[in-house]
């Protein structure tokens, strides 16, 4: 069976090691829709806090916003790093200016990790982020129905998990782009993957499907951007060829770009025309009427 991560504990070792590499370049679906006090302006660059005073726990963003007097569309961005180890959204700044600079609203969040917080804790945190922008929509200049999703690595994992759920909490999304996604958490052993769930494959079947993007795929579904690594080892290609199987199956919307070479944390610094076709991917089902 294809696996997510290296077997072996020696392997499993490596990976976390990478996940750490990764992070130095820097739990109910149900909740009512709370929100943190509202403001009547933000400044560029701005720290929010988007969770509300009786969270669990106060989770900070950063705010990119675009040079424009009309209302913008919004994207999420949402770091990676084995769902574990606090704060890292320094991985996405550039790519949050760079999208700022594209003309759209950009929260760049963080969320509760592992060891100490399982899933659902960081679906719920996400959520919350995407409430919290539609409720500040008229202060950030936003256009509350044209969202997407952006992450990489256990953030593409939590970008497509949200954006495909988000609908059947209200919250439309327009498009969802993941890359270096484990969309299949039945595909992995991986003690990270265990952490985030609370126990293995056979301890927690549910979880390990509930958890899972590739398990959320309907008809309905917003267009889906996939890109990887081809020579992945962390996060092995299978997981977006899968995922693209069932975005055809269902007849989703969707565009894959192959990253050739690099590994997967390499394919994070030097995604090479990914990031470009993402933009444009963005721009055309964003940057239209709704």
């Amino acid at each position: 069976m294809v696996m997510l991560f290296m077997r072996p504990v020696a392997l499993l070792l490596t990976v976390s090691s990478a996940f750490g590499v990764l992070s130095l370049m820097s739990c109910s679906a149900g909740l009512p829709a709370k929100n943190a006090v509202m403001k009547t302006s933000f400044q560029r660059g701005e720290e929010v806090v988007y969770t509300p005073k009786d969270w669990p726990q106060a989770l900070p963003g950063d705010l990119f916003l675009p040079d424009t007097k009309q209302p913008a569309p919004g994207v999420l961005l949402i770091h990676g790093g084995g769902w574990t180890g606090g704060d890292k959204r320094s991985q996405m700044r550039s790519l949050a200016k760079r999208l700022a600079k594209r003309g759209f609203v950009v929260l760049n969040a963080t969320y509760r990790t592992t060891p100490e917080w399982q899933h659902p804790a960081q679906y719920e945190d996400l959520l919350q982020a995407l409430r919290w922008m539609r409720a500040n929509a008229k202060a950030l200049n936003l256009d509350a129905n044209r969202l997407a999703t952006f992450g990489y690595s256990a953030g593409g994992h939590l970008a497509a998990l949200v954006g495909l759920q988000a609908g059947s909490e209200g919250i439309p999304i327009r498009a969802i782009v993941a890359g270096g996604a484990p969309t299949n958490l039945n595909l992995t052993e991986s003690r990270l993957v265990e952490m985030l769930l609370g126990g293995n494959r056979s301890e927690k079947p549910l979880a390990h499907r509930e958890a899972s993007p590739i398990t959320h795929v309907t008809p309905e579904s917003p267009p889906v951007f996939l890109y990887h690594a081809s020579w992945d080892r962390i996060v092995w290609p299978t997981h977006a060829r899968m995922m693209r199987e069932k975005l055809m199956e269902k007849g989703v919307e969707h565009q894959f770009v192959h990253t050739a070479g690099p590994g997967h944390i390499s394919g994070f610094l030097f995604p090479g025309k990914a990031i470009g076709s993402a933009l444009t991917f963005l721009d055309r089902h964003l940057h239209s009427a709704p």
